[in-house]
């Protein structure tokens, strides 16, 4: 048993799903992924429940460098990925959804996306079908090769491309804004799959 230093009583060493969401400060549906990507570890009951460890949340905790979501202030909201090769675009819908309280990472290539990726998994990736050298439905796979299909929402986006939403779909994508694109709704629909709590 561990003692809380304030009140000096015995805490659990082994948490739920739900209490370890809440000594890191993170939603619970984060806390899985977390665990199902390696970055925490988490033991499982023979009915497949998870359970953490103090002392590996308390690891987690110090191991976590300024910026992530672990060590950030109390407050800051979901992570949200944006991969476009226009800067005045994530510029853009980065200044409006910060605004409400998202915190946002930018990429301009498949690469960046994966190495953002490698350094912080985000809540949502908002992904665009045209982009230089590798487009957006080849990024998408690569993505899903690193993370698996459906662990991260993403909705894909593209001004120029007319793409079925079921085509989009079908290969896992929670969302798509096709033609006639406005921003605006890309905003909309990352606060309606995302909401800030």
């Amino acid at each position: 048993m561990a003692y809380d230093a304030n009140r000096q009583t015995p805490q659990p060493e082994w948490l739920t799903l739900g209490q370890a969401a809440k000594y890191l400060g993170v939603a619970q549906s984060t806390m899985r992924k977390w665990s199902d990507l390696g970055r925490v570890s988490a033991f499982y009951t023979p009915g497949g429940h998870r359970r953490y460890r103090r002392s590996d949340l308390d690891r987690f905790l110090d191991s976590s460098g300024p910026g992530s979501p672990a060590s950030s202030p109390s407050g800051s909201g979901p992570l949200v990925l944006i991969v476009d090769d226009d800067q005045a675009l994530r510029e853009y819908v980065r200044v409006n959804l910060e605004s409400e309280g998202y915190e946002v990472r930018e990429a301009s290539s498949a690469e960046d996306a994966l190495t953002a990726l490698g350094e912080q998994s985000p809540d949502l990736i908002l992904l665009d079908v045209m982009m230089p050298q590798v487009d957006g439905w080849e990024t998408l796979r690569r993505i899903q090769e690193h993370t698996g299909i459906g662990a991260i929402p993403v909705i894909m986006f593209s001004g120029q491309v007319d793409t079925s939403a079921s085509e989009a779909e079908s290969r896992g994508v929670q969302g798509f804004i096709g033609k006639p694109f406005d921003p605006r709704t890309l905003i909309e629909s990352t606060k309606q799959q995302l909401p800030v709590s």
